[in-house]
């Protein structure tokens, strides 16, 4: 694989992975309301869970899709679903949480890799990156850098919505701002749902 080639991925994988969605929604709630050690289980269970999703896809999963299309209609509502259901629990979350005792808590490790699987812009950045980067000549290879790339820039790119979170805790100590902030973050997370719909 040239080196270009290489950036290309980079470049496509940083641009997917920093632009807003329901992980990056999810991590600046969690970030706010627990803080960013707190959230750090979350930000790795989405890297591992995108890995596995990414080489899953490389090596033939996405062509489910084109063979069953019911499937991505399936994916869709308990996507939409899910999704909905995280948006309600973020927008009626009332109080900053860093006890550990506390009712609430952040997305585990295993919750937010499985969540992958069934995040529709997690598959959308999957099918994308496969089909266009991986190498008829080379297919386990380039599916494995395809993969690799993602992997390098998805820890540093959710970090920064956790990180902004976290900065954002002292400003949404009141508990009207919260309250607010929670609304609006699950407000975008159920319209992040509207482009899946298409």
């Amino acid at each position: 694989m040239s080196p270009e080639t290489l950036f290309a991925i980079i470049v496509f994988a940083f641009v997917s992975s920093i632009t807003p969605g329901p992980n990056n929604f999810m991590l600046l709630a969690s970030g706010v309301n627990f803080g960013f050690r707190r959230t750090i289980p979350h930000m790795c269970g989405i890297g591992a869970g995108f890995f596995t999703l990414l080489m899953g896809v490389g090596f033939g999963l996405g062509a489910l899709f084109t063979t069953f299309p019911q499937l991505h209609i399936v994916l869709k509502i308990v996507g939409g679903l899910y999704l909905l259901w995280l948006a309600w629990k973020i927008a009626t979350a009332r109080s900053l949480s860093s006890e550990k005792g506390a009712k609430a808590r952040p997305m585990t490790f295993m919750e937010a890799a499985a969540f992958q699987w069934v995040n529709p812009k997690a598959w959308i950045m999957a099918v994308t990156g496969m089909a266009l980067f991986t190498r008829p000549d080379a297919p386990y290879l380039s599916v494995f850098f395809v993969a690799a790339a993602f992997a390098l820039v998805n820890f540093p790119s959710v970090s920064t919505w956790a990180g902004f979170g976290t900065a954002l805790r002292g400003f949404l100590a009141d508990p009207v701002r919260l309250k607010w902030f929670n609304v609006t973050m699950g407000v975008l997370l159920a319209a992040s749902v509207v482009p899946m719909l298409w």
